[in-house]
């Protein structure tokens, strides 16, 4: 551990002690309770260590849930706020200014969350995908029609890392398309900017291809949580209803960012024939069963309104199937993104604790909402959340506000009606939290194009922004004008 991260967890632990032991009164929230006030301290704590990332994010999702269930939960709450009763039993009566402890159970069951196993399926039906080359196969299926012009190959290598996006990891995406697309940009000229187009490109695509499905990147998993949760807003958004906003939605962006590719980073050579992707279909059963498995898994998906089977069920349909077939192993399950897993069960346990302790309803009843404007909360939450994930994980930074503006979407819901409600304030910042890559730390795909050496940071940076702008404008006129899901 280095000197700077050593300090950023000071800072953070020095700031989550003063507010849990300032006065309740200090918080200017009527009726704050004591255990309201230790999650406000965990909350803050939990910001810091996010943003700042002295230790790796998942760590920091695991140390939010203990906490909360050592200091906020039924679990401990005989040992530390018990009361007897005449004849000495313990009487579980709550002191109003104690407040309302969690159940122990609810906190831990954000890690067996429907969207969990939602996004689970996802990984283990694209490490099958890789395993048995489908990926590959479906790269050079998809690429063929393209043909060699330049600019066509460019626009070839958007579309099939933005599908494969949609379904798989954008890391692994990204990490797949660059892996073919290296040997073509080495040979290309040196002085020429096309093989920046195409390194930016890759990148680009993964982050807003991630946007097209629930699965495509955690924000959207975060986000489909709070609006269909059944004791919550219970909107019943499927799979394919979110499809057929979002892949518009994605297409438009990924049109216009070809175009300014092309604009800003010309081809000097006009044609590129020689991409060469390795991998062919195996004609053994395996192979078939993922196949099929892998089709059937995505209809399944987007024809949820028609089967009637939940999308978060479907997902554990590969995950059996491959598991006794042998197609996936214990092998392969540690390659399963369990950091990202713990990452988004720690923020649904925020959620968890705002909902069940009341402080969300206090916040609400505090907090003049009615007095904001509607479109400035939807909009400026959106913009700051982007600002957030630029310089912080994509993720983390979900989880952190979608909670909060949860809350804030209840306080204001008939003045947000008119621009479609909670709906369009939590999915606008699932959104802006992919549209944030104007920077290597941005998100993973950014990382992973810049240390190829192809890209320098200046150019991310100015491409980034100028489609994150456009991106974010697309994405909320689209949702306002539709009035949300």
């Amino acid at each position: 551990m280095t000197r700077s991260d050593f300090v950023k967890i000071v800072i953070s632990i020095l700031v989550f002690f003063v507010i849990w032991f300032l006065p309740t009164d200090s918080f200017g929230i009527d009726g704050l309770t004591l255990i309201e006030q230790r999650l406000i301290a965990i909350f803050a704590f939990a910001a810091i260590m996010w943003i700042t990332e002295p230790i790796p994010i998942w760590t920091t999702s695991v140390l939010i849930m203990v906490l909360m269930l050592l200091t906020t939960s039924t679990s401990m709450f005989n040992v530390m706020n018990y009361v007897l009763d005449a004849e000495g039993k313990i009487d579980l009566s709550i002191d109003p200014t104690f407040g309302k402890p969690i159940k122990f159970k609810n906190i831990m069951a954000t890690f067996a969350d429907p969207i969990i196993m939602l996004f689970m399926g996802g990984f283990v039906l694209a490490i099958a995908a890789s395993k048995y080359k489908l990926d590959a196969v479906i790269a050079k299926t998809i690429l063929k029609p393209f043909g060699t012009k330049s600019e066509n190959v460019l626009l070839g290598f958007i579309t099939v890392t933005a599908l494969c996006s949609m379904f798989m990891s954008n890391t692994a995406t990204a990490a797949m398309m660059l892996t073919i697309l290296t040997p073509v940009l080495a040979k290309m000229p040196p002085e020429g900017k096309g093989r920046i187009a195409l390194a930016l490109s890759i990148p680009i695509a993964a982050n807003i291809g991630g946007i097209g499905t629930p699965i495509g990147t955690p924000p959207n998993a975060v986000a489909i949580k709070y609006l269909n949760d059944p004791e919550g807003l219970n909107l019943g958004i499927g799979f394919d209803d979110w499809m057929l906003v979002m892949v518009p939605v994605a297409i438009i962006i990924l049109l216009i960012a070809w175009r300014v590719l092309l604009i800003m980073f010309p081809f000097t050579k006009k044609v590129i024939d020689d991409i060469n992707i390795e991998g062919e279909m195996q004609s053994d059963i395996k192979s078939r069963i993922v196949w099929i498995t892998f089709v059937v898994t995505i209809l399944l998906w987007v024809s949820e309104k028609l089967t009637g089977i939940n999308a978060n069920v479907v997902a554990l349909i590969p995950f059996a199937v491959f598991s006794i077939t042998g197609i996936f192993t214990k092998d392969d399950l540690k390659l399963i993104d369990w950091d990202v897993l713990w990452l988004v069960a720690g923020g649904f346990a925020l959620g968890v604790g705002l909902d069940d302790t009341g402080l969300a309803e206090h916040m609400v009843q505090s907090i003049p909402f009615h007095t904001w404007s509607p479109l400035f909360v939807i909009v400026g939450s959106g913009v700051l959340c982007c600002v957030m994930s630029t310089f912080m994980s994509n993720s983390a930074t979900a989880a952190l506000m979608i909670p909060i503006l949860a809350v804030v979407g209840k306080g204001m819901e008939s003045q947000l009606a008119e621009y479609g409600g909670i709906s369009t304030l939590l999915v606008g910042i699932a959104l802006s939290a992919s549209f944030a890559m104007a920077l290597p730390i941005s998100t993973p795909p950014n990382a992973l194009a810049y240390a190829k050496g192809f890209i320098k940071q200046k150019d991310m940076a100015i491409v980034g922004i100028i489609i994150g702008v456009v991106a974010i404008m697309i994405g909320y006129v689209v949702l306002i004008s539709i009035k949300g899901f």
